[in-house]
């Protein structure tokens, strides 16, 4: 298990600059395609025009339209491409402009991703890394802002990952071009200039001005499967990650409960020792994610905490999740799980 302050010695002798979300995930693919040759990044709209949200702004120009290039909107094409390149043995880093839009290329990330290495006894590796913008809190409405991370983690051969802050997103996704295994690279485009606890009546706080927007300008890595203490606690263990990480930090700060907030960074494979290390200590646990409550990951969250941690349990294990409908548009802040539904679970969790 490894801490963020610990991360942060694979870096130590690297100036730092700040950085958003974005600029560290350009970072990340600017530092590996310098470095790999076979190392390309291509979707819709991410060459000329840079990405929808500019996370690959600039790389055309840098490295050329062969290694950086617009396609056609075919998310099934892209990733079915993508497959392909990576059997012979090239890097490819795609981008599905939302999370949303994947569902024409489940096939090909199940059937043909996933399952390379196995069904070719490990004659043939898949070295695919798929970036999705995900999650809601920006008015997207419900084909813009859904977070399918469940449904990854429940295909035997894929890694998911979702990073909570600029420093882990350059270093989890370095490290998921370097892999073998195919990645889903989930970002939660909430937190793509800022860090957001759930206020969204309040003035939003750019990455300039907090510590974890101090990024190293070079390589470096974050393992992936490896979770962090994003707050230490006592009193209950919060497992969340994504933009609900920074949610549970201000339930705690709001509630005066002292909460310790596992970022698991990487879902699946899961850092299950850091997860047991602190229910264990706690002997109370929230479970917060913002994708719908029914077949979410926080399930199997759940059946884990209890399966392990049964007799150092002292209350139910809490979930807090959005609900089981599309995302609202109208009514999106009543989906969102806000600090006010976490601070609730936590009380409940202290009361038992």
């Amino acid at each position: 298990m490894l801490t963020k302050t610990q991360d942060k010695h694979l870096a130590a002798d690297q100036a730092t600059k700040p950085m958003t979300m974005i600029q560290a995930l350009r970072s990340a693919m600017d530092v590996m395609m310098e470095r790999d040759p076979n190392v390309v990044v291509f979707g819709q709209d991410v060459g000329y025009f840079g990405g929808v949200f500019r996370v690959t702004e600039g790389l055309q120009a840098k490295y050329g339209k062969p290694r950086c290039f617009d396609t056609p909107i075919s998310e099934g094409g892209i990733v079915g491409v993508a497959v392909g390149m990576a059997a012979y043995g090239l890097r490819p880093v795609a981008e599905i402009q939302f999370a949303d839009y994947f569902y024409p290329a489940s096939d090909q990330i199940v059937s043909e991703a996933a399952r390379l290495r196995y069904r070719s006894a490990a004659d043939f590796t898949c070295p695919l890394t798929l970036r999705m913008p995900c999650g809601g809190g920006i008015y997207g409405g419900q084909t813009h802002s859904q977070s399918p991370e469940a449904l990854f983690t429940h295909v035997c051969g894929l890694r998911t990952v979702m990073p909570s802050n600029p420093y882990d997103a350059k270093g989890l996704l370095i490290s998921a071009i370097e892999c073998n295994d195919p990645v889903i690279f989930l970002e939660p485009k909430r937190l793509y200039n800022g860090p957001f606890d759930g206020r969204h009546d309040r003035p939003v706080v750019p990455w300039s001005k907090h510590p974890m927007g101090n990024v190293p300008e070079g390589y470096y890595t974050v393992p992936l499967e490896s979770a962090a203490v994003f707050r230490p606690g006592s009193q209950l263990t919060v497992i969340a990650y994504g933009t609900m990480t920074w949610v549970a930090q201000q339930a705690a700060e709001e509630t005066g409960i002292d909460a310790e907030i596992i970022d698991l960074r990487s879902l699946w494979p899961l850092d299950l020792d850091t997860i047991l290390e602190s229910v264990k200590k706690t002997g109370r646990c929230v479970i917060v994610h913002e994708a719908t409550r029914t077949g979410g990951f926080g399930g199997e969250l759940t059946s884990l905490v209890q399966e392990h941690c049964f007799y150092h349990l002292e209350a139910p294990i809490e979930r807090v999740t959005g609900w089981d409908t599309p995302y609202p548009h109208a009514q999106e802040w009543a989906y969102f799980p806000g600090p006010d539904r976490v601070g609730a679970a936590f009380k409940r969790a202290m009361a038992a």
